[in-house]
């Protein structure tokens, strides 16, 4: 038996693929804008140029330096200006239809449903802590069918913070009426769910899928999420 009550997980990249819905998403975003049209005809390259700079504005954006709508369009005119394509109304629409789209894709990784089921079974009281935005999050949770799993939904927008701040792990576990001892955080971002988890006080699992190494020590590691079941 565990020492747990409250599992606080991360969303995007822990339980649902990011990703696959991400790229998914985009193309049919690509195709809905005609890009091609555009002269932009190769995806994969495009979707390559896009991650890299939505990872580093993602990056600002955590940090404090950018704020949400920057980040939601720029992302797209970055991507574009490497194609000497300067149309900020395209950018904007693109961003538009992006978000629009993906909240709707319903990827997850191996075993989610079946490990929360067997969380809930045990009476463990489930909830996520997310860097996303309110309505996206609800939705890509109600389109994949995880809603009826969490009990609350913790956001960088309800709660004016962002993962690895305290604030937000401070806002959550006053909005669940949980104690830190009795808490743990589970994410695959080291420094956002780990290390923030830690510095407020907080036992963490790291769930890597991808295999990473750091120097950082989570209280358990996981590579496959089936692996929950050794810890709960």
């Amino acid at each position: 038996m565990t020492k747990y009550t409250h599992l606080f997980f991360d969303l995007d990249h822990t339980i649902w693929d990011f990703e696959a819905n991400a790229k998914d998403a985009l193309y049919e975003a690509f195709s809905e804008n005609k890009l091609i049209e555009k002269g932009i005809d190769n995806y994969e390259i495009f979707y390559e140029k896009y991650a890299a700079h939505n990872h580093r504005l993602w990056d600002r954006y955590s940090k404090g330096f950018i704020k949400q709508d920057e980040l939601k369009w720029k992302r797209m005119w970055l991507t574009m200006l490497d194609y000497k394509i300067a149309d900020e109304a395209l950018a904007k629409k693109l961003s538009d239809d992006f978000l629009q789209f993906l909240p709707l894709r319903k990827k997850v990784f191996p075993y989610t449903f079946e490990i929360l089921t067997y969380l809930k079974n045990k009476n463990y009281r489930l909830h996520l802590i997310t860097n996303g935005f309110n309505y996206i999050q609800t939705q890509k949770l109600q389109n994949a069918g995880l809603t009826h799993f969490f009990e609350e939904l913790i956001t960088s927008e309800a709660s004016g913070s962002l993962k690895p701040n305290k604030e937000i792990f401070e806002f959550a576990l006053n909005k669940t009426k949980a104690l830190v001892n009795e808490s743990i955080m589970l994410g695959d971002n080291i420094e956002a769910d780990i290390r923030g988890a830690k510095n407020f006080g907080l036992d963490t699992v790291f769930v890597n899928h991808i295999k990473a190494e750091t120097e950082v020590q989570p209280t358990f590691e996981i590579t496959h999420l089936k692996q929950l079941e050794d810890i709960f």
